[in-house]
């Protein structure tokens, strides 16, 4: 009997540790950007300067570099950041972390906020498939910080 006491409260312990599933809000595309915040509200830019250098979670910096510390360790498939909140507005930066194949069908870069269905779609993991790479959250908090990179 104590084992399935323990086996209950063991399974119920891992149950409520397991993080919801994230759902994927609508958005409306106009020309090249999102214009409004996928929360309703801004990011913080303190969050999206940490969760940018995160190899394993955001992937930026595996392709892009920028203004981020150990610079050997940054990317050099995609553009430099440096700069990135002068040349483009909160909204475009929007799109292009959220699905930058809107813009160029061609590009290597993830879809960050959408769900991969396409089982034969052999660049996502199967660790991803059915659920977004960033929540919406996270996209606010990568735009806020990106908008603080200026010259």
């Amino acid at each position: 009997m104590r084992w399935l006491v323990w086996a209950l409260c063991a399974s119920a312990s891992v149950a409520s540790a397991t993080p919801p599933v994230q759902r994927v809000k609508p958005y409306a595309v106009v020309g090249d950007a999102i214009e409004q915040s996928l929360t309703g509200q801004a990011g913080n830019a303190t969050r999206g300067a940490e969760l940018i250098q995160q190899r394993h979670k955001s992937l930026c910096v595996l392709c892009h570099s920028g203004p981020f510390p150990d610079r050997h360790l940054q990317g050099t498939l995609a553009p430099d950041l440096t700069g990135i909140g002068e040349r483009l507005s909160a909204g475009q930066l929007r799109l292009r972390i959220v699905d930058m194949k809107r813009l160029n069908p061609d590009s290597i870069m993830p879809t960050y906020y959408g769900i991969a269905t396409n089982s034969k779609d052999s660049r996502i993991a199967d660790g991803w498939r059915g659920k977004p790479v960033l929540t919406a959250e996270e996209i606010e908090d990568l735009v806020a910080y990106l908008q603080t990179l200026r010259p």
